[in-house]
């Protein structure tokens, strides 16, 4: 499980075998089942979730209408992150989509760390630069691009979600109504047919 942790730093920062070591040592394990709240509206959150297996899913409540605005595959972070690095209560809930598998993160023992050790403080920080720019440019093609260009750049970039993710998952997140998701996949299908599997 180590491997696919390191695969991520790695993106990032040649961090040290002790720093290494002292994350490793600072996060918990954990396993739950699909449909799991990890965090929920108005609660604090005071962890980072780094999937190593599963899929999670962030969302807020319109009315009574889920919005999805991330979901989060093996090898990707999630949290409720306003909350994690502000304080405030979250707007977020934070829920596993399958049996899920994940290493957990304290907001105090990431405080600890980044005092002592200085390449985890600058891994932190570009992490977060990151998961800003992925925010702005998501933003941007959500308006930039038609209804029918997201779902295929977002089906040639993630096929196999097609497989894992409800429909209506998929179409909260690519802000595309359930009925007009339904009528893309059918067109898809029927335009190429056993060619792609991921719309079976």
């Amino acid at each position: 499980m180590v491997a696919i942790l390191q695969k991520y730093i790695d993106q990032f920062i040649d961090l040290p075998a002790e720093e290494l070591e002292a994350l490793i040592n600072s996060i918990e394990v954990r396993s739950v089942d699909k449909k799991v709240r990890l965090t929920d509206v108005n609660e604090t959150e005071k962890h980072l979730y780094f999937v190593i297996k599963g899929l999670a899913r962030k969302f807020f409540y319109k009315g009574k209408e889920e919005v999805i605005t991330q979901i989060a595959k093996e090898g990707e972070l999630i949290s409720s992150s306003v909350s994690y690095f502000s304080g405030v209560p979250s707007s977020y809930v934070v829920e596993t989509i399958e049996p899920t598998t994940f290493y957990s993160l304290h907001h105090d023992r990431a405080e600890q760390l980044y005092s002592r050790y200085p390449k985890l403080e600058r891994l932190s920080r570009l992490i977060i630069t990151e998961l800003f720019l992925q925010k702005e440019v998501w933003e941007l093609e959500r308006i930039r691009f038609s209804t029918k260009e997201r779902f295929l750049r977002f089906m040639t970039d993630n096929p196999d979600l097609f497989q894992r993710v409800p429909q209506k998952y998929l179409a909260s997140y690519l802000n595309i109504k359930p009925e007009t998701f339904s009528r893309l996949k059918h067109l898809l299908r029927s335009k190429k047919g056993s060619d792609a599997p991921y719309l079976k």
